[in-house]
């Protein structure tokens, strides 16, 4: 393999499941666009994190922060880049979190960082990522959590993007291999592709983790949510307060009355 710079993050190491040509999806009849993000949507998607208990154990928890770095993702690319930016400065604040990056893009480039304390350092990573034309790469992303679920426990994945160019039915297999280790799957869609809504929200049904789609209307209200599962994941609820008195903290505190009075 031609070695990359300094920054760039190390390949995920091959699988026979992941070297698995994956089918282009056949192109559908057009459909209509989902709606908007809508509060009750938002109170959907925090309720499903409320079921979610946080790690009680004496082990730093552990959060796999995938993204799609295809280049239908390039004109919102920035905006992007700094919502998952401050959900790794919220990170880096509390503590007790250890992250991982991994993105794909191009004719199969697939690759994951290593396993980080200081968030900080995975924002820089994320800089340095520019988009290339290619195909989703999801059954690698979730093939990716599952080995390292089998090493050691991983909290939860997050996943970012905009498409979904391969089966279901693979990814659903692979969501629920991930379902046996306990690792929720959050997802947030960018765009309003009704298919690639679907297959989310069966990758987070499966999973018992949650869905979410956003656009540039709804960053605001992305980064609090992002902010906020990344502070709780992290800190618990005592943490998930202190974020909720500060300016950007309407993610937080939007968290913290679903959780009612009890809770870490």
């Amino acid at each position: 393999m031609t070695p990359r710079k300094p920054t760039a993050a190390p390949p995920v190491s091959p699988s026979p499941s992941r070297a698995e040509k994956v089918p282009v999806a056949a192109e559908k009849p057009a459909q209509p666009p989902a709606p908007a993000t809508s509060d009750t949507e938002v109170a959907a998607f925090i309720a499903k994190m409320k079921s979610l208990a946080p790690s009680r154990s004496a082990d730093r928890g552990r959060l796999i922060f995938a993204m799609d770095a295809t280049m239908s993702r390039a004109p919102t690319w920035d905006m992007a880049l700094a919502l998952q930016g401050d959900m790794f400065s919220a990170v880096k604040e509390v503590g007790g979190l250890d992250v991982q990056l991994v993105y794909f893009r191009g004719m199969g480039e697939c690759r994951a960082s290593k396993w980080v304390s200081d968030p900080a350092a995975l924002a820089r990573l994320m800089t340095s990522v520019s988009c290339h034309g290619g195909l989703t790469q999801i059954g690698k992303v979730l093939a990716h959590a599952l080995d390292e679920s089998k090493q050691r426990k991983v909290n939860a994945l997050v996943y970012v993007g905009d498409a979904m160019e391969e089966r279901v039915d693979r990814l659903c297999a692979r969501a629920g291999a991930l379902a046996l280790l306990g690792v929720p799957v959050f997802l947030f869609q960018e765009g309003d592709d009704s298919a690639v809504q679907t297959a989310f929200r069966e990758i987070a049904r499966l999973t018992k983790g949650a869905y979410c789609r956003f656009d540039r209307g709804s960053a605001k209200q992305l980064r609090e949510l992002l902010t906020a599962v990344a502070v709780y994941a992290a800190g618990g609820r005592k943490a998930l307060a202190a974020l909720s008195g500060e300016r950007h903290g309407a993610g937080a505190r939007l968290l913290l009355e679903q959780l009612g009075p009890t809770g870490r």
